[in-house]
This record gives structure tokens, sequence and C-alpha cells, in this order.
């Protein structure tokens, strides 16, 4: 299973990475809005887990873009935000998990 994690904090994609690694799953990791987006239009990916917070495209952006070029792939919010709004636009957006 391919995954793509896009997340700014290099520390924790390097863990998140490493850990899914362990369990047999192939993780690449992009440290910003744009170099994700570029990643999940031209790469193929069983799932994608998106920070919200991202240097040069914030992560509801990237989702947004996502969906209007119709990639379906499932997208897991993964954010240090928690408010009842955040969510309910993530979800709105067409993000399958938070």
């Amino acid at each position: 299973m391919r995954m793509l994690i896009i997340e700014d904090e290099r520390a924790l994609a390097e863990a998140i990475a490493d850990g899914l690694a362990a369990e047999g799953f192939m993780a690449h990791v992009a440290p910003d809005g744009a170099d994700g987006l570029w990643q999940a239009l031209h790469e193929p990916y069983d799932v994608i887990m998106l920070d919200i917070m991202l240097p040069s495209l914030s992560g509801y952006e990237v989702l947004k873009r996502l969906r209007a070029a119709r990639v379906w792939t499932p997208v897991l919010m993964l954010t240090a935000k928690d408010g009842e709004y955040d969510e309910a636009d993530a979800l709105d957006l067409g993000a399958d998990d938070y």
C-alpha cells in the first residue's frame, strides 16, 4: 500500500513514515502543501495523510484542489486542530476522516 504523508513537521512525518514502513507500508513524505499536491496529482497513492497548517498551501486548499481534479484517493486529516469547525470544514471539502 502506497501512502503519502503531507506534513511540515519533519520529525513527526519521519516517525509516521518509519512506523508505517515497519508494518509493510510504503510511505512518501511531502514537506509542504504545494509539493504534496503535486505528488498526489502525479503519483498513485492508496491513502493520503494531510496536515492542515502547511507552508505554501494549506491542507484545506490541497484537499479542495485534489477533489476539484477528481482525485478520489482517501484523505485522512492529521492535525493538531481539534475544533468542531475545523473538522466540519475538512469533511465538507471531501476528507474521509479527521
